[in-house]
């Protein structure tokens, strides 16, 4: 089967924005009171929220089911309670945080500080599997081992990688930091695969395509290189298309 590459850029200015006052809520996609239909999901990628969060202030118990959530803390401390625990868990910059939502919870998120904001990426993805016995799961990363190299945070159920959290959906969150100059060849798990890309900070292309702080390109249908112009930390988000 010949599949011809398909590049999607997704400019950071035009993400849908809400000031909430204590939240500063950025979507990548359709979510909450932003909707365009351009903008509905990449593949099984439904959300990937950029959210600023006021000292001490947070969502309430809420209910989620049937969806892979992985929250990312960039800055600030993270807390999370939800009902399969009781106590707060810390998730603090460099550690990931993972839960399936399966056959249903309810969770609570605020900012742990009284007087830092918390920056964070939340991001949904849609299962392969659903009304599964929901699931919890952390995990710190070291900043050294994405040196120019790709870390993989999470990665399927059925992946045999070691080290990652695990999700119920064929697909796999990478991070690398990429030094000004380097070069990344990424070759996806297959043609059927789509692989969003975020600059989280500096600068860098994709194809020839430019990406400058939150800008993103989502790239279907083969294999693709990221060549650094400045020092640049990078998220790598695949998924079935």
């Amino acid at each position: 089967m010949n599949t011809t590459k398909e590049i999607k850029l997704f400019k950071a200015n035009e993400r849908g924005f809400a000031n909430h006052g204590w939240l500063q809520a950025t979507h990548s996609f359709s979510f909450a009171n932003y909707y365009d239909p351009e903008k509905i999901q990449y593949g099984a990628l439904r959300v990937l929220n950029d959210d600023l969060i006021a000292p001490s202030m947070g969502f309430g118990m809420h209910p989620h089911q049937n969806m892979e959530i992985i929250t990312i803390p960039l800055s600030g401390l993270l807390k999370h309670r939800d009902s399969m625990h009781n106590q707060w868990q810390e998730v603090k910059p460099g550690e990931v945080q993972v839960m399936s939502a399966g056959t249903g919870v309810t969770h609570s998120e605020i900012n742990g500080s009284t007087d830092k904001h918390l920056s964070l990426f939340q991001i949904w993805i849609i299962p392969d599997t659903h009304n599964v016995a929901p699931r919890y799961g952390q995990k710190s990363f070291s900043t050294e081992e994405r040196n120019n190299a790709m870390q993989w945070l999470v990665t399927s159920m059925d992946s045999d990688h070691e080290g990652s959290l695990k999700i119920h959906q064929n697909a796999r969150i990478g991070r690398i930091n990429l030094s000004e100059g380097k070069e990344y060849s990424y070759n996806p798990l297959s043609d059927d695969h789509g692989t969003y890309v975020m600059n989280i900070t500096g600068e860098f292309e994709v194809d020839d395509n430019v990406l400058e702080h939150r800008d993103a390109v989502g790239i279907s249908g083969g294999s693709f290189n990221i060549m650094a112009k400045e020092d640049s930390d990078i998220l790598v988000i695949e998924i079935p298309m």
